[in-house]
């Protein structure tokens, strides 16, 4: 599956932006899908994912909870990350990501997009 990320910008300090994913090739449904960032001189972090099982499942990193939501639209075959209340410590590449299992480390993502830059200024 070939992944692209977009949405990325420039955001003053409290404001919001919205990242998709959009995929080509395979269904996103089967996967469980997720954002990756990295900020300058950092390793690539987890920030959430998303995937179906009885219900559809969301699992975020603690430093965006409450600010950040993922969802999936399955006709666009995309999923979108809502950023609200943005820090610049949120600044970073921000990428899509997908894998077969938990992908909480990038270790263990399958496929990546590539990434699209979000600016937090103070």
């Amino acid at each position: 599956v070939q992944l692209q990320a977009s949405g990325g910008g420039l955001v003053q300090a409290g404001g919001s932006l919205r990242l998709s994913c959009a995929a080509s090739g395979r269904t996103l449904r089967t996967y469980i899908v997720g954002w990756f960032r990295q900020a300058a001189g950092k390793e690539r972090e987890f920030v959430g994912s998303i995937w179906d099982g009885r219900i559809t499942y969301t699992d975020y990193a603690d430093s965006v909870k409450g600010r950040f939501t993922i969802s999936r639209d399955n006709v666009k075959n995309t999923v979108d990350l809502q950023m609200n209340s943005l820090k610049p410590e949120d600044t970073a590449i921000y990428y899509c990501a997908a894998g077969q299992s938990t992908i909480r480390t990038a270790v263990s993502v399958d496929y990546w997009g590539k990434g699209t830059l979000v600016t937090v200024s103070s």
